[in-house]
């Protein structure tokens, strides 16, 4: 069974908003004691926290759905109800949170660092919030909000100082090995390691941790063998290890030919992902020198890689020979990366205030007296309204005339009986436009709710005037 992922999709479903109550206060001799129906509660949110203890995405790929609690309903006697219990998912340190469409949303670098991924709907206004002079005892509530749902797709780059990189059973497990606690499986074959380890290396005053990134072969950068897979777990390394195999019977191979083919495949990965790796530092190492003719090799491809520029050293796994000279030479190279970073500036939050003569809506004409209103505020309001009371119905019209949508629909032109979409166009709720109405002009919803329209199923909700209850009206 798999033990590790580095990718997988989650569904993010956050709690819904609990629905507001309508409730009269009833005691003795009170026959009329004003409304005291409570807001409901908040849903949830589907929050992703760093931590320490995750190491792989793998329980995402097992399961992908996670949902929020969602809030509770208000009551009476003014009692609000209890929020959503939110949902803290933990995921390793290094991962990245992506649309579908792979817009980089978070990129969750540090222990504890969190990230909402959909947040909960708001609770609906129970009657006692709705009170107001012109409606003093409302018969209606708001309704909850639906909370968000997302399908993200969460990648892990592993976090690490040094990358080793290499041929198939070039001996990076063994390296890994050698130089830390780490403890990955090495056998005599390709393809051993499956999964990137990571080992704490320690060389004087200096901790860093290195990365064993399993195997790479020709056209790992078009999706042969892991490359495709693994290649992203280099691009957060200060500095790559080219392990190069000295022993090697395999025809066709050396070291001087394995390099330029790690090489050439790190440059096609950087072409086609725009992942910076051309100006990280490189360190060659000409391993299993314990073999007779593998040191002889060695010694001589030295010579052409120190005329390269590139910094080599000579070592053996199996006898441990030349790892204290790597380990401090890779340390150097991580001091001086860790010497160039800038000093981290103080956490800050960026304000957007919306514009001042910022409407909150949009008016789109879709054709001959149909029109689409979109916005958020509109678009809330209207899921949260309760179409089969005619008084939450007149409440809706009132919020949208104040923001001024009635005012827009008569400079765009709309007659009477136009067709007036709120929401997304997929999922929009569709109204009847009546400017006849003694009151002004209002929002009448069209197959939701009851209506006298006729069996047609269009119509305008027919109520008192405007903002009061009817109950109590003359």
């Amino acid at each position: 069974m798999a033990e590790f992922a580095d990718q997988a999709i989650l569904r993010a479903e956050a709690g819904d908003g609990g629905n507001g109550c309508a409730s009269i206060h009833r005691e003795k001799f009170k026959p009329l004691g004003g409304p005291d129906g409570g807001n409901g509660g908040r849903g949830g949110d589907v929050i992703l926290e760093v931590h320490r203890g995750a190491t792989t995405l793998l329980d995402f790929h097992r399961r992908p759905l996670r949902r929020a609690g969602s809030g509770k309903p208000g009551a009476g006697s003014n009692r609000n109800g209890a929020q959503g219990p939110d949902l803290v998912l933990q995921v390793p340190d290094g991962t990245e949170v992506k649309t579908a469409d792979g817009e980089l949303m978070a990129d969750l670098v540090g222990v504890g660092i969190r990230f909402v991924a959909a947040r909960g709907g708001r609770g609906g206004l129970g009657n006692a919030a709705l009170a107001s002079p012109r409606r003093k005892a409302p018969g209606f509530a708001l309704k909850g909000e639906p909370g968000e749902r997302r399908e993200l797709v969460l990648e892990l780059k592993t976090v690490a100082d040094i990358g080793l990189i290499g041929f198939p059973n070039a001996g990076k497990s063994s390296l890994i090995a050698a130089m830390s606690a780490a403890r990955p499986k090495i056998a005599n074959y390709p393809f051993t390691t499956l999964i990137p380890h990571l080992g704490v290396v320690e060389a004087g005053d200096t901790q860093f941790v290195a990365a064993d990134v399993p195997g790479l072969i020709p056209g790992a950068s078009e999706g042969r063998g892991l490359g495709l897979d693994f290649l992203r777990h280099v691009e957060r390394c200060s500095a790559l290890v080219h392990v190069l195999d000295c022993a090697t019977e395999e025809p066709g191979r050396d070291p001087l030919t394995d390099i330029d083919v790690i090489e050439s495949e790190l440059s096609a990965y950087q072409a086609a992902t725009g992942a910076s790796l051309a100006d990280r530092p490189r360190i060659v190492v000409l391993n299993k020198i314990d073999v007779p003719a593998a040191r002889e090799l060695a010694e001589h491809v030295a010579v052409v890689l120190t005329a390269r520029g590139l910094t080599v050293c000579q070592t053996s796994a199996a006898t441990r020979e030349g790892l204290r000279e790597l380990t401090f030479t890779m340390a150097s190279l991580v001091e001086a990366a860790r010497a160039a970073v800038p000093e981290a500036e103080p956490s800050r939050q960026v304000l957007r205030p919306v514009p001042a003569d910022d409407p909150g809506f949009e008016v789109v004409q879709r054709g001959d007296n149909s029109f689409l209103i979109r916005g958020e505020r509109p678009r809330r309001w209207v899921l949260q309204t309760d179409f089969s009371n005619d008084e939450a119905v007149g409440y809706l019209a009132d919020r949208l005339a104040r923001l001024g949508v009635e005012e827009a629909l008569a400079q765009f032109g709309a007659q009477a009986g136009a067709e007036v979409l709120i929401g997304d166009f997929d999922d929009a709720v569709v109204f009847d436009w009546d400017p006849e109405l003694p009151s002004g002009p209002a929002a009448a919803a069209r197959g939701e709710g009851s209506s006298n329209g006729g069996d047609s199923g269009r119509g305008v909700y027919r109520f008192g005037p405007r903002g009061t209850d009817r109950r109590l009206s003359p």
